[in-house]
């Protein structure tokens, strides 16, 4: 493709582009292919020959598009945010044009500055320590990944890297029982096991016990174990739990263990100061992520990781082949050596277009209100006899189940909101997901979506109400 023709489908996709995001909502929200169906409709061998990119885009439109569960549909309330936005996808479009490789300062200077003072600006915006520092990693599950390994390095004095797991070396992991499956797989990649991750027991509100965790490192030091790292969470994936920060600080500030906070969707929150409380005694913790491309408007992948010591991360991760030595690395940031990947995108400039695009005070009032809509469902939920609030939502996560009055079992009531959910999906109106506390079955209504407003919310509350009656008349009529 010369750069004639790439100008011309260039304009063609921004039109299908906007297109698209203009009607996202009249598309089904989940996808509704079956297992299988995309991939028998993709040829089973590459071309020979080239293929005009008219051909392609149809197929994509054919083939792709039907398979897609489009997450900026403001109908969608499943999972956790993954947001974009115009600035965001424009600010995309010319770093796939740069392709630069931005794993040191050389390679792209105004790439690591720019990284360099995002990381400030998200600090600043968020209240976190003034003299932490960071780097933008893919996801939350590779900064936290990165904390382990710099937890498992500081408590051996870096042998690890060198030399290997001796015999001696039993390092525990704490977290809640509440914990993202993350946490288990970076115990697995870091070479601690999973069966040296501790769960921790919760309280009544899911949040972790610092009495337990105190209890759980005395026994595992008579047992012989290290403690190496506690895992607290500023929103749990579940249900949105949040652990008690400054009592889970005080205990590894006095024993020695490497504190890190996963805020992973919670994070950006802590743009509105009401909210701070979350995270008071930060100060004790030695390091932090939260997503910028979960609720920021920010579109995957951008993850920013903070920590107190920049020293021991680089350590962690340092390796300087002579290739890549240069003259300004005592002056610059070279952030291969502050992650796992040497390779690096440019993702700060997505994060530097949306905040100088909405301004604080746009991202402020995206996030106040998203969470008043929060609280306008639990308000709802609270006030019906037949629907049950699992916790007051802290943020934009409600939980809830229908639980009709009668002698229904707790098995019959778990499945009448299975049937809500999966019938609601089944249609493609909104897409929801569930999970599942002592044995009971949730609606989660993740409620955040870039363009969701008020009356977005009120549409699925009506939908869910109406098919959990519709659902009741049908058990009465079978039973």
């Amino acid at each position: 493709m010369n750069l004639s023709e790439f100008r011309k489908q260039a304009h063609l996709l921004v039109d299908w582009m906007t297109d698209y995001l203009e009607n996202v909502e009249t598309f089904p929200v989940k996808s509704q292919v079956e297992p299988r169906q995309i991939f028998h409709q993709l040829s089973p061998a590459p071309p020979f020959e080239g293929e005009s990119m008219e051909t392609i885009f149809e197929d994509f439109q054919r083939v792709i598009v039907p398979g897609i569960t489009h997450w900026q549909s403001p109908g969608f309330f499943a999972y956790f945010q993954a947001n974009s936005s115009p600035p965001s996808i424009l600010a995309e479009m010319l770093t796939a044009t740069l392709a630069a490789q931005c794993m040191i300062w050389d390679t792209s200077p105004a790439a690591a500055e720019l990284e360099e003072m995002m990381i400030n600006w998200l600090r600043d915006m968020c209240g976190l320590p003034h003299s932490w520092t960071g780097a933008i990693q893919s996801t939350a599950s590779e900064a936290t990944l990165c904390a382990m390994l710099s937890a498992r390095e500081r408590i051996t004095d870096f042998r690890i890297n060198e030399s290997g797991f001796g015999p001696s070396d039993r390092i525990r992991i704490y977290c809640s029982s509440e914990t993202h499956s993350s946490i288990e797989k970076g115990a697995k990649i870091a070479g601690f096991g999973r069966q040296n991750v501790v769960k921790i027991p919760v309280d009544l509100q899911l949040a972790m016990r610092p009495d337990a965790l105190r209890k759980a490192i005395a026994d595992d030091v008579a047992a012989g174990y290290q403690p190496g790292c506690v895992i607290a969470s500023i929103g749990s994936t579940s249900t949105h739990a949040m652990d008690p920060i400054k009592e889970i600080g005080e205990i590894c500030e006095s024993l020695g263990i490497w504190f890190h906070i996963d805020a992973a969707h919670a994070g950006t929150a802590m743009i509105l100061p009401e909210y701070r409380y979350l995270i008071d005694g930060i100060e004790k913790a030695d390091s932090y992520v939260f997503n910028p491309h979960k609720w920021m408007l920010t579109n995957f992948d951008c993850t920013a990781y903070f920590v107190k010591d920049k020293g021991t991360l680089i350590r962690t991760f340092e390796i300087l082949p002579e290739y890549l030595k240069t003259q300004h690395t005592s002056q610059t940031n070279n952030y291969r050596d502050w992650g796992i990947p040497l390779g690096r995108r440019f993702r700060a400039l997505k994060l530097w277009f949306v905040i100088r695009s909405y301004g604080l005070a746009g991202l402020k009032e995206k996030v106040r209100n998203d969470i008043n809509n929060s609280q306008h469902i639990a308000d709802v939920i609270q006030a019906r006899p037949d629907f049950e609030l699992f916790i007051p939502p802290p943020l934009n996560l409600v939980c809830f189940r229908f639980k009709p009055e009668g002698n229904w079992s707790e098995n019959q009531i778990n499945e009448f909101n299975s049937q809500i959910v999966n019938q609601l999906n089944a249609s493609g109106e909104i897409y929801i997901t569930h999970t599942k506390i002592d044995g009971k079955y949730l609606i989660r209504l993740s409620i955040g979506q870039t363009n969701m407003t008020a009356a977005h919310v009120d549409r699925a509350w009506n939908l869910i109400s109406t098919k959990a009656a519709e659902v009741l008349q049908s058990a009465h009529l079978s039973g």
